[in-house]
C-alpha cells in the first residue's frame, strides 16, 4: 500500500476515536447521568482532555492524513515528486500534534481515574459533604465501596471510571496511530509515495 493510501486509512480511523473522545468529555460532565452544580463536577473533567487532547487536536492531523492520498502538488525544481515528499514529511509534525494532544488527554484520564470521582459522602457520622472521597486509586479494586461511599450522584463511581477508562484507552490508540504515520511518513519522504513503485501511484 502506498504512503498517500496508508495515510487515509490512519485519518479515517482518528475521526470517529476524536468523536468518541468528545462525546465522553461532554457526558462526564453530567455525572452519573444528572446535572450537577458545577462545583460538583470531578476537576479533571475542567481540564477538556476528551475535547481538546484527543478532540480538537486529533481533527488536524486526521484532515492532513486524509489529504495525503489526493495531494497533487506540482513538486519543485522540476521534480514531480519532490511536492509529494514534503507532505508527508509535514505530516510528521501533525502526527506529533496528534500525538501531544492524545498524551494530554491520556494523562489527565489516568489522574482522573486515581483521583476518584467528586460525590456526596458521609464525613462523619453526622454530616455529608461533597468532595473525593478516594485519593489514591485503591477504590478500583474494591466495587462494593462505589455505592456505599459515594451516596450521590447515584451510580458516579462506574460513570466517571468507565468514561474516564475509554478516553485512556482511545487515547492510547491515537497516540499509536500518529506513531505509525510518523514512520509511515519517514518512508514516503525516502521513497517517495510508493516504496518499489512509481510516485505518482496511490
Amino acid at each position: 500500500m502506498c504512503s498517500g493510501s496508508f495515510a487515509k486509512c490512519l485519518g479515517i480511523s482518528l475521526m470517529p476515536l476524536s468523536i468518541v473522545c468528545v462525546l465522553c468529555n461532554i457526558l462526564l460532565f453530567f455525572p452519573g447521568g444528572k446535572s450537577v452544580d458545577s462545583n460538583h463536577i470531578t476537576g479533571e473533567v475542567w481540564y477538556f482532555g476528551g475535547i481538546l487532547g484527543s478532540g480538537v487536536l486529533m481533527i488536524f492531523p486526521a484532515l492532513v492524513f486524509l489529504g495525503l492520498k489526493n495531494n497533487d502538488c506540482c513538486g519543485c525544481c522540476g521534480n514531480e515528486s519532490c511536492g509529494r515528499r514534503f507532505a508527508m514529511l509535514s505530516s510528521i509534525l501533525f502526527a506529533a500534534v496528534g500525538v501531544a494532544g492524545a498524551g494530554y488527554s491520556v494523562i489527565v484520564s489516568a489522574v482522573a481515574i486515581n483521583h476518584g470521582p467528586v460525590c456526596l459522602f458521609r464525613d462523619n457520622v453526622t454530616e455529608n459533604t461533597w468532595g473525593s472521597p478516594f485519593s489514591n486509586g485503591d477504590y478500583l479494586s474494591n466495587k462494593s465501596s462505589w455505592e456505599t461511599v459515594c451516596l450521590e450522584p447515584t451510580g458516579v463511581v462506574s460513570w466517571h471510571v468507565s468514561l474516564f477508562s475509554v478516553l485512556l484507552v482511545m487515547g492510547l490508540v491515537q497516540m499509536a496511530l500518529c506513531a505509525v504515520q510518523v514512520v509511515n511518513g519517514l518512508l514516503g519522504c525516502l521513497c517517495g509515495n510508493c516504496c518499489g513503485g512509481s510516485d505518482g501511484a496511490v
